[in-house]
């Protein structure tokens, strides 16, 4: 008589998780409070009492509801209670970013996890199988390409960091027997029966009327998403392919390369470059905006936008980058030309000291236009025409600093690169490291 496959418990499935972390390496839990990853820390921890990693878990309050600092004490008892460090990140969901209200609160999400996570280290995240088909029914009905509908991977390389979904393949039902034989407590989001967000009216209406025709809809939607993640990676490697062949930079891609490709080749190239640049892909009206220009004049300024990123064309390329906001025109700082300097976008390493030695008293602001600089064995330069010279995009002469000494302009610094672009004689400038 044939013996059937016995299925591996969750507690072997994280055991087998952990061993794939190199020894040594740090482990985080994303916990939320809810059961899933209340769960997922309970299993982790005990796979560390086996097998030693160093482990720690991450809550980030929300601040949404009143409830978030219910989820912030349960999370405090259950990370003592199995003597795991826990550490909290405050965040606050920008409302009017463009993203909607879940996709405000994954952005500010995933930016605390940068802050906390170090590069090198694990992040487990608790999505399971049934929030992998509500990801592939989101993307279908909004139109999404291969991509959308591929969902969650089970494991990727982020911001030199790695996510992993060890519980991806499982179901709710199977997790909650779990936590229920093991007498484990958490937290119910009161907004998860908020209907009017998308992903709980999946959840609760249209996935539960499907389980009563298709009692496997979640695990076939599921299994569609992996189809579609094969789909994708194979188109991603030809995407590659034609990245490499355009020059390798995907935040610069000629015009005359880019008009050689057929048209899904190139929409695939830009929604892969996009990805290499850790930017949201265009939607499809956006995309399509886009691609009009590309016949647009050599001089024209064209700027096709979307949360959190935009596309410039300028001089034969195509340039992708994250959007800023415009600089005040009234900002300005008072700097001694050697502390860290603190700009609107970043805080920079760099220096500009007198050439005849000692500290000087700077102030940086904004480009006014009609600035000079003397520079050495050239003299006086008219600093717009330098920036011509050095094929400056106009972009980013508009996040140009101009550092001034008394009532004279003395350096041009580029904060987003943290280089300067110039320096008058009698100056000299240093950058630091990264």
């Amino acid at each position: 008589m044939a013996h059937r496959h016995k299925r591996v418990s969750l507690q072997a499935l994280i055991d087998d998780a952990l061993a794939e972390t190199p020894p040594g390496r740090v482990v985080w839990v994303a916990l939320s409070g809810g059961m899933d990853s209340s769960l997922l820390l309970t299993l982790a921890a005990a796979a560390c009492r086996r097998h030693p990693r160093p482990l720690r878990t991450l809550h980030v309050h929300h601040g949404l509801q009143a409830a978030a600092d219910d989820f912030e004490t349960h999370c405090r008892r259950l990370a003592s209670r199995l003597g795991v460090p826990l550490f909290v990140e405050r965040v606050a969901v920008e409302r009017d970013a463009g993203l909607g209200l879940e996709g405000a609160a994954r952005q500010a999400r995933y930016a605390a996890f940068a802050r906390r996570v170090a590069p090198g280290e694990t992040l487990w995240l608790a999505q399971h199988r049934d929030d992998q088909a509500e990801t592939f029914l989101l993307a279908a009905l909004r139109g999404s390409g291969v991509r959308g509908l591929a969902g969650m991977p089970s494991e990727r390389e982020w911001q030199g960091r790695r996510l992993v979904r060890p519980l991806l393949a499982r179901s709710r039902a199977e997790l909650e027997a779990e936590a229920g034989r093991r007498g484990l407590h958490w937290v119910d989001d009161p907004s998860n029966a908020d209907e009017t967000l998308d992903r709980n009216f999946l959840r609760r209406r249209v996935l539960t009327l499907l389980a009563q025709r298709w009692p496997q809809a979640g695990e076939t939607l599921a299994s569609s998403a992996c189809h579609a993640a094969e789909a994708e990676a194979l188109i991603a490697e030809r995407a590659a392919e034609d990245l490499a062949t355009l020059g390798g930079d995907p935040a610069r891609l000629p015009l005359a390369g880019l008009a050689e490709l057929s048209p899904a080749r190139r929409r695939a190239l830009l929604r892969h470059a996009c990805h290499r640049l850790e930017l949201l892909t265009p939607p499809a009206a956006r995309l399509e905006a886009l691609l009009a220009q590309f016949d647009a004049r050599h001089d024209a300024r064209v700027r096709v936008s979307w949360a959190g990123a935009e596309a410039r064309i300028w001089r034969g390329h195509l340039h992708f980058l994250p959007s800023r906001p415009p600089l005040a025109p009234t900002w300005l700082v008072e700097w001694d030309g050697v502390s860290l300097l603190a700009t609107p976008w970043r805080t920079v390493d760099v220096k500009l000291v007198p050439e005849e030695g000692g500290q000087a008293s700077l102030r940086l602001m904004p480009r006014q236009g009609g600035e000079s600089l003397r520079l050495a064995r050239r003299g006086s330069r008219d600093l717009k025409r330098l920036l011509q010279e050095r094929e400056v995009p106009p972009w980013e002469r508009e996040r140009l600093l101009v550092a001034w000494h008394g009532e004279t302009p003395v350096a041009v610094l580029q904060p987003d690169a943290m280089r300067w672009l110039a320096v008058a004689e009698g100056w000299r400038a240093e950058v630091g490291k990264e």
